[in-house]
Formats: C-alpha cells, sequence, structure tokens
C-alpha cells in the first residue's frame, strides 16, 4: 500500500495538514490535492480527477460542503484502482435532529459515508466532535484574539478533539490493518462549556477573553450586520445549535480504539497551542 502515493484532499487543513506530516515522517508518499498542485486538482473541475487519483491505492477524504460530490469521486476511485479509504466526516451523522434539515455540512455527511460505504473497497470513517483547533487557527481564533467569543451555544459543553489526535487515528487508518468497516467517533477525554474553554486559553495566555452566549436570531443579526449572507449566518448558527441543546457533551472512545490510549486534554492541546494566540 505504501508503495503508492495516498492522495490527500483537504491536506492543507487542520487535520490533514497533520496527516500529511506523519505520513511523510514514515517516509509515505502523499500526494496533496489542491487547485495549485502537480497534477491540479479542483473538487468542481471533474476533468481534474483521474491525473490526481492516478496510481493511487489510499485515499484520505474531506469532503467539500455544500457539494454531493463525494459519491461519485469514490466511484471514479474506485474505477482507477484505489483500495481504500478513509473519510473524514463529522459527529451526528447518525442522530436524528443533529443536523437541521438545511445544514450543507450534514448532508454532506450523511451522502458521504453511505457512498464509501457502498464502495465495495477496505473504508474507514472518521467522525469527530468540535476540533480544538478552531479557538487558533479556525473560525473562533479571531474572537479569542480580540477577548470575547459571541456565540449561540447557551451553556452547553463540547468534548472538543485535538486535530493531532484526529491525524494520528487517519494515518493508522491508511497505513495499518484492523480499522476497516470502523466507524471511529473522535472526541477528547471530558467536554467543556464554552466559558470553560476561553478561561482555559484566558489563564495560559494572560489574555482576557470571555465567552457571550447569544440567541441564534441575535446571532445571525450580528453576522448579516457585519456583511455575512443570511443563508451563510444562519448555517454557522445551524451548525453551533448541537451544543447549545446538549448534543455535543458526550465522551466518546474512538481514539481509544483506533490507538490505544486515551485523547489528549482540552488543556494539553492549549499548552501546545499558546503561542497561536501570541502572534
Amino acid at each position: 500500500m505504501t508503495k503508492h502515493p495516498i492522495l490527500m484532499t483537504g491536506g492543507t487543513g487542520k487535520s490533514g495538514s497533520r496527516v500529511v506530516s506523519r505520513l511523510r515522517a514514515q517516509g509515505v508518499p502523499v500526494r496533496v490535492a489542491s487547485r495549485s498542485g502537480d497534477p491540479a486538482f479542483d473538487w468542481l473541475d471533474r476533468t481534474t480527477w483521474d491525473s490526481a487519483l492516478e496510481g493511487v491505492r489510499a485515499l484520505y477524504l474531506v469532503p467539500v460542503n455544500g457539494h454531493l460530490l463525494t459519491r461519485p469521486f469514490v466511484e471514479r476511485a474506485v474505477q482507477l484502482g484505489v483500495e481504500r479509504v478513509v473519510l473524514l466526516s463529522g459527529r451526528g451523522v447518525d442522530v436524528p435532529g443533529y443536523s437541521g434539515e438545511a445544514n450543507l455540512a450534514g448532508a454532506t455527511h450523511v451522502d458521504g459515508e453511505s457512498a464509501v460505504r457502498d464502495s465495495g473497497i477496505t473504508w474507514t470513517v472518521l467522525r469527530p466532535a468540535w476540533f480544538a483547533q478552531n479557538f487558533s487557527e479556525g473560525i473562533f481564533r479571531d474572537a479569542v484574539l480580540a477577548g470575547e467569543l459571541r456565540l449561540p451555544a447557551g451553556e452547553g459543553a463540547a468534548s472538543f478533539i485535538d486535530a493531532e489526535d484526529i491525524a494520528a487515528v487517519a494515518v493508522a487508518a491508511l497505513t495499518e490493518d484492523g480499522h476497516a468497516a470502523q466507524t471511529y467517533e473522535l472526541s477528547g477525554p471530558r467536554a467543556l462549556t464554552l466559558a470553560e474553554a476561553v478561561a482555559e486559553i484566558s489563564g495560559a495566555t494572560r489574555r482576557r477573553i470571555r465567552y457571550v452566549p447569544l440567541s441564534p436570531g441575535g446571532f445571525v443579526a450580528e453576522l448579516t450586520g457585519q456583511g455575512w449572507p443570511a443563508a451563510e449566518a444562519e448555517d454557522y448558527a445551524e451548525a453551533v445549535s448541537p451544543i447549545r441543546r446538549g448534543m455535543d457533551s458526550q465522551v466518546s472512545d474512538g481514539v481509544r480504539r483506533a490507538l490505544g490510549r486515551t485523547p489528549r486534554d482540552f488543556s494539553d492541546y492549549v499548552r501546545a497551542a499558546v503561542r497561536m494566540w501570541h502572534a
């Protein structure tokens, strides 16, 4: 398997970049799929798919939200000789009421999981909780730096997962036996409210950071007032709503099942990421 390049979609993202680094450290050839790559790859241009998949036997698949492209891409990958796929999905795919019917990411993940299970090749599905790195590399970072995180998450808690653990599980599933037909629910070892999470970051950085819970309507109004399209603002509010509704606090056993160890704690993540809030 490792004599052939592993194709990485989403290879520059929070989990994908870490998977790439780990694979290369093991001497595994990696091909990062991107529009600027060689060969170039564009999810929305199917004429680029074949060259990206040439000679590939394993695939780390990060879907493109809002487009149901996972199924045709996997079908084409199988036709071209791919034998193993590890899919980055999301929490709540099989939980009724977790995502609203209009949530684009939810629809993408539902169809994506069905596609890999129907593919006839070796598959593994990863369902991570909220990424801890959202606070340092993602959608919460600017708010953390500004000292105020405003979200419609109420007093709910989330069992944030360190992207390093996601990457470790992905690499194991891509390069080892024993992970076929497994769905790994991935979370950290405990759940924290947003107030508790920013308090830990505040303590580590010595920055004054607070969490301000908003109503969904108030949150959408704030974002549209900042120039967000209404549909995107509403989708963001819907994505956060499982925290408010108490659906993201469960601690999952996927890291232990896949790697035989406990996942990294949020405090470990904060200590490792502290420089990201001083940049």
